[in-house]
């Protein structure tokens, strides 16, 4: 049996010792910055959008992956492999996956996979592809397995800071004073390839973590083996987490990630997530 090549866009927000650890390879989307496009986490990051909107006021936005840029990135990716799995960011919010299976129709050896998640929820399908990878599956067993994961994955984030989501539209004036004279936050859950809001915590950020994780955690049948807790926001905040997921289960590892520029552009500062898969 072949070896597989498993990739992933830059929306899956894994950190560099996991993406080598999997060798897992990135095609990165676009960012546009004022006038610039920019490549998403080579030549912009996190702190770049954020500095950016404090400057100028001004949100960047994200472009999907074009056809060429896929047909190039695939040409690369195979050689010395036999197969290739492409891992997309969730077909409702860009069309990453429609332009991979565009690119693919000139490789028959590429399968394209659409996460219908963001962020490490993306991630943890493109981490699971590549431990099937591991064990030598096939990228037609590997899809097929792939398929029985994805409704699995529960990624949620809860954000402290709604500012950035009046910006772009998501949130009226109204909704913002509110939030912001009751202490509210809203937690944002990824749903059949959909954001919504599920539930607003309030109050200081700390008790919105102790809150937050033991509503996720606390009675959930979760796979143990990887949890993400994937931010825009402080050490601090990130260790606390930490802490509350190891109250209510033990995983086997707990990676933290800085959310990418995707998650940054939409949420903003002081966002948080645990990301995990379910049983």
């Amino acid at each position: 049996m072949g070896k597989v090549k498993i990739c992933a866009d830059s929306v899956c927000d894994l950190s560099d010792e996991l993406k080598s650890r999997y060798g897992i390879s990135i095609v990165p989307l676009y960012v546009n910055k004022g006038d610039e496009t920019l490549k998403d986490g080579v030549e912009i990051t996190q702190k770049d959008v954020f500095a950016y909107y404090r400057e100028t006021g001004k949100l960047c936005t994200t472009a999907a992956v074009n056809v060429e840029d896929f047909t190039e990135f695939f040409k690369e990716q195979l050689e010395g492999y036999d197969e290739l799995v492409m891992i997309t960011i969730s077909s409702e919010f860009s069309s990453c996956f429609q332009n991979a299976n565009i690119a693919a129709e000139d490789f028959p050896n590429v399968r394209v996979v659409d996460s219908r998640n963001l962020s490490t929820g993306e991630g943890l399908v493109a981490v699971s592809a590549a431990k099937l990878a591991q064990q030598g599956l096939s990228a037609d067993e590997i899809v097929k397995k792939l398929e029985e994961i994805i409704p699995k994955v529960d990624a949620t984030f809860f954000v402290a800071n709604v500012e950035y989501l009046h910006k772009g539209g998501r949130c009226s004036s109204i909704a913002v004073l509110g939030a912001n004279l009751l202490k509210l936050k809203p937690c944002i859950a990824v749903q059949s390839g959909k954001m919504t809001v599920v539930k607003k915590y309030r109050g200081g950020i700390e008790k919105v973590i102790r809150d937050y994780v033991k509503d996720k955690l606390e009675s959930a049948e979760v796979d143990d083996d990887l949890i993400f807790i994937t931010h825009t926001t402080s050490e601090a905040n990130t260790s606390l987490t930490a802490e509350e997921i190891r109250k209510y289960k033990e995983f086997k590892e707990i990676a933290t990630t800085d959310a990418g520029c995707t998650v940054a552009c939409h949420c903003g500062e002081d966002t948080l997530g645990i990301l995990f898969i379910r049983k």
